[in-house]
């Protein structure tokens, strides 16, 4: 059975589950827009002990990929901060964004920047936790949007054991093709650890990441299906709240 779970509030996640009938959460541990480094949590034990899979988001202004030493720096020690953090929950993993360079920058530079960041977590030992790059809908200089510039990162990145994510809103966004988008990256990553399973608000390679219930959005709910069940990992709604219970049955019912 596939596990499928939520996106839910970072203050009281087990409740959260339980409401929405979820066998994962996912959840931040500070801010998402901040650099400030994770608190310890009072009920960490209770998280870490409980019969729901764990995973945590990295806040969304981490990239390690950039050439600013002043956002990939920071960027660099917020990930490792999170991963150790993840560890008193009991996380499976940290889903972090790929990131981006400028305009005035070419794509090998953050390549490179990347290589260098989980080299160096590597010599001193590694990430607490696994981390999960997750693919994203907009940039024209992004890692981790266009399919071939990710192919280029994980010949990089990809011999220090980083997992992947498969966000599918961010696919349709970013303008890769869902129908056969589970070979396409296994032949790139040659694994998905995780599925953000999401319907789109908006077109085909728009570049906007706005998610939507999966049976009212711009992309076909069986192809949702069909990439969940084909990519054959735990997969997690972040779909709007409101009715996030009704995706995860949606999910539930299509995926057995």
């Amino acid at each position: 059975m596939v596990q499928i779970g939520a996106h839910v509030r970072d203050g009281d996640p087990l409740t959260a589950a339980h409401e929405v009938d979820a066998d994962l959460v996912q959840f931040f541990l500070t801010d998402p827009q901040g650099y400030k480094a994770p608190k310890p949590r009072a009920d960490a034990e209770q998280i870490r002990e409980a019969d729901v899979g764990v995973f945590i988001h990295a806040p969304y202004i981490v990239n390690v990929a950039s050439t600013n030493n002043r956002i990939r720096i920071p960027s660099r020690k917020l990930l490792a901060q999170h991963t150790a953090a993840a560890v008193e929950v009991g996380a499976r993993g940290v889903i972090v964004h790929g990131g981006h360079v400028t305009a005035d920058d070419e794509i090998e530079a953050g390549v490179d920047n990347w290589r260098k960041t989980v080299a160096r977590q590597a010599a001193e030992g590694g990430y607490a936790v696994p981390i999960l790059l997750e693919n994203t809908a907009g940039g024209d200089r992004a890692m981790a949007r266009r399919f071939d510039a990710l192919a280029r990162l994980w010949d990089a990145i990809g011999e220090y054991d980083v997992g992947f994510c498969l966000d599918t809103c961010h696919a349709h966004a970013g303008g890769e093709e869902l129908l056969d988008i589970v070979d396409r990256v296994l032949s790139i990553t040659g694994r998905i650890d995780l599925v953000h399973c999401n319907n789109s608000r908006d077109g085909f390679d728009s570049g906007r990441d706005r998610h939507a219930h999966l049976e009212s959005g711009r992309i076909d709910p069986q192809l949702l299906l069909a990439v969940a069940r084909d990519a054959g990992a735990p997969v997690i709604c972040e779909t709007p709240a409101d009715r996030i219970a009704e995706d995860i049955a949606f999910l539930r019912s299509g995926l057995g």
